[in-house]
């Protein structure tokens, strides 16, 4: 048995139940878990090839445990860590290679090819290595490059009650900060606060405000496109979850991934109070905040919890100088986020322009006064002049395209 690689698994694991199927020659309980292997497979993404392969590739790419987090901190491996980790491997070729007349039905995935996900590519290279030696060299480079557990197959994440889980990939979509039209300056800023991030230099939380449909979450998104090779990882967290920022925070201490909590359309009513708990872990807390974490939010309101003239019933006066704690005490989030940038409605030129390019991107052959003047009924009737509002004319146009 492994003593890393948690091979120690439970009687109701997969390897286990299936080794004991073998033994047994148990053809319905083979099946049984064929069918569990086949759904798995699709799951995460590695249906194609040799699906028991790719199974325990994933397994072993995702188990953290002491060898994968050393490997993945960069912290060269003892000795006898390191022996024990080649037994390890030892162990794993010899399930890897199990071979049993009923893995025919599984051993050749064909015609899957949007199923790339890197498992398949290490699957692929553990099948041709032939050796223990090799196939420790070919993870531990992984887990290096990687690093181990969901954060090495996946960049954005959500918080699923108390566990952190992955989204899909694909899900995520491929936009590029250069894919959103106009606001320069900010995407600048977000790059280069992102960018000492992750050089390890002090950066700043970010808050992204102003009116709706103007891209502040995109831009969050594409940040994410732009630099998850580089070990970014965002986290949404939602209002409710506040109260567990404390708890995910010091999980991620420890990782070599940079992280971003992403919180998304961000305000507070008057009477609601969870914003103690953001302002705790952005700054203020008895522990400080994680260096390897940053919260970038985006928010309709500058300063994010609502203000009432009643907060103002206890203000002091003393030139231009406000006295009220009450008022203090939410304006202070706001002024937590060392960065606030500015997402207002663009301007009609720019609007214009955004039509325009969406079109030419979306290979519409309208005439340009007609399709102008499509855009400006549409945003008459669709909330203003915005991105969003660019995009859904333009797949208006695309939907009624004959």
């Amino acid at each position: 048995m492994c003593v890393l690689l948690a091979y120690e698994a439970p009687a109701d694991s997969m390897i286990v139940r299936l080794s004991t199927a073998f033994s047994n020659d148990d053809v319905l309980e083979i099946h049984i878990l064929f069918h569990e292997l086949i759904t798995d497979a699709f799951r995460n993404g590695y249906a194609s090839g040799n699906i028991w392969q790719n199974y325990l590739t994933h397994f072993i790419l995702t188990n953290e445990n002491f060898f994968s987090l050393a490997c993945e901190r960069r912290d060269p491996p003892q000795d006898s860590l390191r022996d024990i980790a080649l037994h390890d491997f030892e162990v794993f070729m010899r399930l890897f290679t199990l071979d049993n007349e009923h893995m025919r039905y599984i051993d050749r995935f064909t015609g899957h090819e949007r199923n790339n996900s890197p498992v398949c590519e290490i699957s692929k290279a553990i099948a041709e290595s032939h050796s223990a030696r090799k196939v420790y060299d070919i993870v531990t480079n992984f887990y290096r490059r990687h690093g181990t557990g969901i954060y090495a197959l996946h960049k954005a994440f959500r918080l699923d009650g108390e566990n952190i889980a992955p989204v899909a990939n694909e899900n995520v979509g491929e936009m590029r900060l250069d894919d959103i039209i106009g606001y320069d300056i900010q995407k600048s800023e977000l790059r280069a606060n992102t960018e000492a991030f992750l050089a390890g230099r002090p950066a700043n939380n970010v808050l992204l405000y102003g009116d709706g449909g103007t891209g502040k979450s995109t831009s969050v998104k594409a940040l994410l496109n732009e630099y998850c090779d580089e070990g970014l990882r965002v986290i949404e967290i939602f209002r409710h979850q506040f109260k567990d920022i404390l708890r995910i925070s010091e999980s991620l201490r420890r990782r070599n991934y940079k992280f971003i909590l992403f919180i998304d359309d961000l305000s507070f009513e008057e009477d609601e109070s969870e914003y103690k708990y953001l302002k705790a872990v952005i700054e203020g807390g008895i522990e400080i905040r994680p260096e390897n974490m940053l919260v970038y939010a985006t928010s309709n309101r500058r300063h994010l919890v609502r203000e009432i003239w009643s907060d103002r019933d206890d203000m002091e006066h003393n030139g231009d100088i406000h006295r009220s704690d009450t008022v203090e005490e939410k304006l202070s989030l706001s002024s937590r986020f060392g960065i606030a940038l500015n997402y207002s409605s663009p301007a009609r030129e720019m609007y214009h322009e955004i039509v325009r390019r969406l079109a030419e991107k979306a290979g519409l052959d309208v005439p340009e006064d007609e399709l102008i003047a499509g855009s400006d009924r549409w945003e008459i009737r669709h909330g203003g002049k915005t991105g969003r509002a660019a995009r859904q004319y333009v797949d208006y146009l695309m939907g009624t395209k004959d």
